[in-house]
C-alpha cells in the first residue's frame, strides 16, 4: 500500500430496527462529529442489517491513518468502545470491545 497505513475500526450492536433513522441521525450528531474531529480520522460508515423480531444489527467502521489516531478517539485502551450518554436510549446492548483490521487492499465507489 505504498507505505501508507488504513486501520478499520469495527464496532457492532443491536437497536430495535424501528429505531434505525433516528439511531443513525444520533451517531452522525455524536461519534460522527467526534471522528471528523479526531486527527488522523479518514471517515467513516455505519451499516445495518434487518434480524428478527424488530431487532437489526448495526455495525459502525471507522477509518483510520494509525493506532495512535484511535487512541485519540478512543483513549489509552482503544479496544474498549465508545459510548455516549444517551446510548441507553437505542442500544439493546453494549458490547465492551471493538475490532481492529488492517486494510490492504480494496476500492470503494459510492455517492452516499
Amino acid at each position: 500500500m505504498d507505505g501508507k497505513q488504513v486501520i478499520l475500526r469495527r464496532w457492532v450492536g443491536r437497536i430495535r430496527t424501528a429505531d434505525e433513522a433516528d439511531y443513525v441521525a444520533y451517531v452522525k450528531r455524536t461519534g460522527g462529529v467526534d471522528y471528523a474531529e479526531t486527527s488522523g480520522n479518514l471517515g467513516f460508515q455505519i451499516v445495518m442489517r434487518a434480524l428478527a423480531d424488530g431487532v437489526s444489527e448495526v455495525t459502525t467502521l471507522s477509518w483510520w491513518d494509525s493506532m495512535e489516531a484511535i487512541k485519540g478517539f478512543a483513549g489509552e485502551q482503544p479496544e474498549l468502545a465508545r459510548y455516549y450518554p444517551d446510548d441507553d436510549r437505542f442500544l439493546l446492548d453494549r458490547p465492551p470491545n471493538v475490532d481492529h483490521y488492517r486494510a490492504l487492499a480494496g476500492q470503494v465507489n459510492s455517492t452516499i
